[in-house]
């Protein structure tokens, strides 16, 4: 059952039952894509600081978890449904950090009928590796007029230029499909081909401000209308959401076999 939006109890013990998956099939027939003809690849990066569970002698273990969902997987899962699944290895124990690991790996694997990555992280270790987002240019000096607060590709046009590029901006702002809650994220986005107009591009980023949508539909909606608009010959897409409830989202999507390293 979808918890996002209702009052729920935290429940002190294991529970797999608590995680709830989502179809990814009826957003993406909304932008014209199905299961088998996906025109990118990639993943969700999902960074979940708050998990911790007892071991064999009550004493508490703390770790990051970082998880890697392909985006061919069926489902997503809904984002509270796994704080609660989380939490609830708070007052059970374990015997080793790799059962915590193995058990959460099939757990998901289960629900979103797909294999996963998951890797378990000391508070003290690295979170992600931002070094091509520090280097892109950002957009968000340029001087633009914004009147329009849903996505409009319209605004996305090329010049005869060839060009390979980095962009990012701050100021991508979407809101939760169930709660209305504003997200916010850092959006990098890099391509080769001919070079988008600027101002454009910043302002359909802009006009997602209204617009309720999982991060991951945003950003399949965002590539889509790109490809579409500009036809690059190469295009990345890639969105770091802020952290809620312990947990941050990282829709990673890409046409492209080498791309520069925005992530583990």
């Amino acid at each position: 059952m979808l918890t996002l939006g209702k009052k729920t109890t935290y429940k002190r013990h294991y529970d797999t039952s608590l995680l709830f998956a989502i179809s990814r099939s009826e957003k993406r027939k909304e932008i014209g894509i199905t299961p088998k003809t996906l025109p990118f690849n990639g993943h969700d990066l999902w960074n979940c600081y708050e998990l911790t569970w007892l071991n064999i002698e009550g004493k508490p273990e703390v770790v990051r978890a970082e998880l890697i969902i392909p985006c061919d997987s069926p489902y997503l899962i809904e984002s509270k449904s796994l704080k609660l699944y989380l939490v609830s290895f708070g007052n059970s124990k374990f015997q080793s950090e790799h059962e915590v690991e193995a058990l959460i790996k099939t757990d998901l694997e289960k629900k979103l009928c797909s294999k996963i990555e998951i890797r378990l992280f000391h508070p003290k270790a690295a979170v992600t590796n931002t070094s091509a987002l520090s280097k892109a240019k950002r957009l968000d000096g340029l001087k633009i007029q914004c009147d329009t607060y849903l996505p409009n590709k319209d605004f996305l046009s090329t010049e005869q230029k060839l060009t390979k590029e980095s962009l990012c901006s701050d100021l991508l702002k979407t809101n939760c499909p169930v709660t209305g809650q504003p997200d916010y994220a850092n959006l990098f986005i890099q391509y080769e081909g001919k070079k988008i107009n600027h101002a454009g591009l910043l302002r359909y980023i802009v006009s997602y401000r209204n617009q309720t949508e999982f991060h991951e539909q945003c950003v399949e909606r965002m590539f889509v209308d790109i490809k579409e608009r500009c036809s690059p010959k190469k295009l990345t897409v890639f969105a770091q959401y802020t952290r809620r409830g312990g947990i941050d989202i990282n829709p990673f999507r890409t046409n492209s076999k080498k791309t520069e390293n925005t992530h583990h």
